[in-house]
């Protein structure tokens, strides 16, 4: 995991922490399709669940692309729910 640091003038002027700061670039990130649910989890540092949740709360929807559905479906089968 890489950690990403905001220089403070940035954290005044926005009045955020580092935390939603990054949970703000993640969001973008997400939305324009630069980063796929898990890269923008790790970012946000959440968990995939409530990133997703964090989505869902802000009326954004949900894209998966092809590498997310394999790895949705080896996390089913790995649970035994495939």
């Amino acid at each position: 995991m890489t950690t990403v640091t905001f220089p403070n003038d940035l954290l005044f002027s926005t009045n955020m922490t580092q935390q939603e700061i990054a949970t703000e670039l993640a969001v973008a990130l997400y939305q324009r399709e630069k980063l796929s649910i898990e890269q923008a989890a790790e970012l946000a540092r959440m968990d995939r669940i409530a990133f997703q949740h964090l989505l869902a709360s802000r009326d954004l929807y949900l894209t998966l692309d092809v590498d997310d559905l394999e790895q949705d479906i080896a996390t089913l089968r790995a649970l035994g729910r495939l």
